[in-house]
């Protein structure tokens, strides 16, 4: 073979480095994060994470956008890159790599506004959420069960292991949960969980901008929210700023040191929380109860992220705005809130409502005190006497629960059991910003179903649902609730997850609709319904103000009121039979009040005493004065 002239070699050369110049290979980076962005988003800076082999060894330059700042983090296989995100229009963005003689580029898509998607609903008083765990709903599509990409497979017999429900399902009983009553829908999270074990409830994220496999797909999430919107829901999204998956793969390779926080006493950096977050605000804590609650693990499977990393705040910051701009959520409900560096996630939820006004927050505060609770919640009078930053528009009423579990189990009253546990805690209120802006519920995944909490009593049911649904604030039921499915938190957190009996092709029973029920679920259902329908068309029960009287005989007493509206609720706690003599009420109903009892349609009239049954509620729309 003739060999080439030397200079027809210099010329081949110097051909191939011009090509190289002039026409550079494309990037192949591992990782491109946000994967897309949109013009006219609410935002001034969008950060982009560029991963790849040396991805930091790179200079970076751009024709079509104004490069503010390049960050190359210790780990050189990132590349943080922030540009100008209110000059953004629909379109390719070129960025051009260099080091040394080695020349890449890449194109990053900029897409075309995404119009209604950054305009959420939020959530009030007026809304009834609805909690799922879309692995334990409905199966709606079985060739997702399983998927490569991921490593554990379905178990349907196992109660911590996956069983296959997803997006599908939850779709395809949309009109259930229409029926039902209730108007928003809090799913537990949907991104990837690639936990090898226990996986389901996908806390444990280790991919944030991918929706698991096994549930769908990012396309379908969309068109869950879409879909529910035509039919008039709204769909809340978990997010988790607090851990990450182990099997994260950030956490695998991150940034920086910092990224997570790691303990010096085990090889993996694990050291499990303390969950003392009382510590937090505690003006006697020791400085490692706080370090504990703040940097410790949720658990080893789960690292504690830390939020005081600005490229971390940032990454999370975008990343919920892409969602919100992707799919169109309406709200965010945020794990285990306090215990993250609070400064940090005030900061984090300021920036958020700041670009979408109209979005729900609320957080996830398991405390056991009003006081405690209200403190998360912006402007309340507890945060702002001790300068506390907090920032959710919304908090969760956990001492209600607390009151709940116990006080239909306590037939006789006293000063500071049985119905008095509701009255005290309401009276509590005034350590809120806002009373009507508190989530409230009587049970959650995270607790004893409240049909076993209650001991299987159907009347103990009634009440207590009339307290979630009737009293101040925004009532959350949890899935399967409604038919009276059971669960104690004892057997262990999968029995309290146990699957919808219908979602799943082949199921003995279809508790979706009336003639697959047994005749018990049937019964919890009509009274769930009937009680929701009566709020879903009453603005004193939405909306109006509460007024209550002290109870006594066990019996409680309140009403809510509009302008146009009064309702009187009563629940008789005891064992016994109770007259009441409406004079004691005479501030509200005056004299000779008449109305009608809206679960059995029966006309009240109020001059008279008034006889309640045992252990039962009685809901009473007061007529106007002729």
């Amino acid at each position: 073979m003739e060999l080439p002239k030397p200079g027809s070699m210099m010329r081949l050369i110097l051909t191939w480095f011009l090509l190289l110049y002039l026409f550079p290979l494309r990037a192949q980076f591992l990782r491109v994060e946000p994967p897309f962005w949109w013009s006219g988003t609410p935002i001034d800076t969008l950060e982009l994470l560029f991963y790849g082999k040396n991805a930091g060894a790179f200079e970076v330059s751009s024709p079509d956008v104004d490069i503010l700042r390049v960050i190359r983090p210790p780990n050189r296989h990132y590349l943080f890159v922030d540009i100008d995100a209110r000059k953004l229009r629909p379109g390719k963005i070129h960025f051009t790599f260099r080091n040394n003689n080695r020349v890449l580029s890449y194109d990053y898509n900029i897409k075309h506004p995404s119009g209604s998607a950054h305009q959420p609903r939020g959530f009030d008083s007026g809304d009834v959420i609805y909690l799922i765990m879309p692995d334990r709903f409905a199966n709606g599509n079985p060739s997702n069960d399983n998927h490569p990409s991921t490593t554990e497979k379905v178990r349907r017999h196992d109660p911590n292991g996956r069983h296959g429900g997803d997006l599908e399902g939850i779709i395809r009983h949309l009109d259930y949960l229409k029926d039902l009553g209730v108007t928003s829908l809090w799913l537990t999270p949907v991104f990837t969980d690639n936990e090898p074990h226990y996986s389901y409830h996908g806390y444990a994220i280790t991919d944030h901008y991918r929706i698991d496999p096994r549930l769908g797909t990012n396309d379908d999430y969309r068109r869950l929210v879409e879909t529910a919107r035509r039919k008039g829901l709204k769909v809340i999204m978990d997010y988790v700023t607090n851990h990450a998956g182990l099997h994260h793969w950030w956490v695998q390779d991150p940034p920086y040191p910092q990224w997570i926080h790691r303990w010096a006493d085990d090889s993996t950096g694990f050291r499990r929380s303390g969950y003392r977050t009382e510590s937090i605000f505690d003006p006697h804590r020791s400085h490692a109860d706080r370090q504990s609650a703040v940097r410790g693990w949720f658990d080893r499977s789960m690292p504690d992220l830390n939020l005081e990393q600005p490229q971390l705040w940032r990454y999370l910051f975008q990343n919920a705005v892409w969602w919100i701009e992707f799919a169109g959520i309406d709200g965010l409900r945020i794990d285990t809130y306090p215990y993250n560096p609070p400064r940090a996630m005030a900061q984090w939820v300021d920036a958020l409502r700041k670009a979408y006004p109209g979005l729900g927050i609320v957080g996830e505060t398991w405390y056991h005190h009003s006081g405690q609770i209200a403190l998360w919640q912006k402007e309340s009078p507890v945060a702002r006497a001790s300068g506390f930053p907090a920032a959710l528009p919304a908090v969760m009423d956990f001492t209600l629960y607390d009151a709940i579990r116990l006080m239909f189990a306590e037939k006789q009253q006293n000063w500071n059991r049985g119905m008095a546990r509701a009255y005290e805690n309401y009276a509590n209120d005034f350590l809120y910003t806002n009373p009507q802006n508190i989530m409230i519920f009587a049970g959650n995944h995270d607790v004893s179903r409240i049909r076993s909490v209650l001991g299987d009593d159907f009347n103990k049911y009634k009440m207590a649902l009339c307290l979630v649904l009737c009293g101040r604030g925004i009532p959350q039921l949890y899935y399967g609730d409604e038919i009276g499915m059971s669960g104690h938190k004892e057997q262990g957190d999968g029995y309290l997850r146990k699957d919808f009996p219908g979602g799943w092709p082949g199921d003995t029973l279809n508790a979706f609709s009336p003639e697959g029920r047994t005749a018990g679920q049937n019964q919890y259902f009509e009274f769930t319904r009937k009680l929701l329908r009566i709020r879903q068309h009453s603005q004193a029960l939405r909306y109006g103000k509460m007024l209550h009287f002290a109870p006594q005989n066990n019996v409680y007493v309140f009403f809510r009121q509009a302008p146009d509206e009064q309702i009187m609720v009563v629940i008789n706690n005891s064992n016994h039979a109770q007259n009441l003599k409406p004079d004691r009420f005479s501030e509200v109903l005056g004299t000779n009040a008449t109305g009608k009892e809206l679960l059995t349609g029966q006309m009240i009239n109020l001059s008279g005493s008034l006889q309640i049954p045992p252990e039962t509620l009685m809901l009473i729309r007061i007529n106007p004065k002729p």
